[in-house]
This record gives structure tokens, sequence and C-alpha cells, in this order.
């Protein structure tokens, strides 16, 4: 019974930390609110939720196979959506051209699957760098 327990555990840790990280996230973004857009059919911000859901769900994969406890998969899974939010704002800071949020809100789904790509190829380094 221990094993489906734990499971248990660590599925309810992973839907808690995807809903703070993305209440979170929400919070960050000044332009838009996720889930109206989304209401509204906005592809582009759907694709970076997406990314975002995903990313962190990685992160804590990696958490769960490299802790010991619970408290430790915690911990990591928390580190790892900051670190996700900080590589978000950095995705926004360097692209000059243009700003990201503000072509997320205009429906662009070519910037919605780069942040995705971001969210997700950033996951697996931050994943793997937990040891």
């Amino acid at each position: 019974m221990g094993p489906f327990l734990a499971t248990l555990g660590y599925f309810v840790i992973a839907i808690a930390v995807v809903v703070i990280g993305l209440l979170i996230f929400e919070w960050i973004t000044r332009q838009y609110k996720d889930w109206d857009e989304v209401k509204r059919g906005n592809q582009a911000v759907a694709m970076s939720i997406s990314g975002k859901i995903i990313g962190i769900c990685i992160i804590l994969s990696f958490a769960i196979y490299h802790s010991f406890t619970v408290w430790d998969t915690l911990i990591w899974g928390a580190y790892g959506v900051v670190l996700q939010m900080i590589a978000y704002i950095l995705f926004e800071l360097f692209t000059r051209k243009f700003s990201v949020e503000t072509k997320l809100k205009e429906n662009n789904t070519a910037v919605g699957i780069i942040s995705m790509g971001v969210s997700i190829g950033l996951a697996f380094v931050i994943g793997a760098s937990i040891t």
C-alpha cells in the first residue's frame, strides 16, 4: 500500500505546484489574464500556458526521481518553478525587437510556440541539474 500512497502524495503535490505556479505566472503577466485569453480562443497564450505546465511537470518528475522524501520533491519543485519564472522574465527581456506579452496577447502563434519551447527546453536543463 505504501507505493500507492506515495504516488497519490506526489500527484497531489504536482497538482498544487502546477496550480500555484500558474497563479504566480498569471500575476507576473501584466497585459492580459491567461484564462480570459484562452476563453477567447487565443492559441498563442494557450501554447505558452501549455509550455509552463509541461515544464513544471518535467521539473517535478526529475525532483521525484532524485529526491528521498516528499519534502525534497516539494522544495526542488518550488525552486524549479522559480527558475522557470526567471527564464520567462529573461525571455521577455532578451527579445528586444518586440514584447513577448504583447505578441502573445495579439495571438501570435509563432511567439507562443517559441514561448512553449523555452519553457519545455529549460525545464529539461533545470530538471537534469537536480541531484
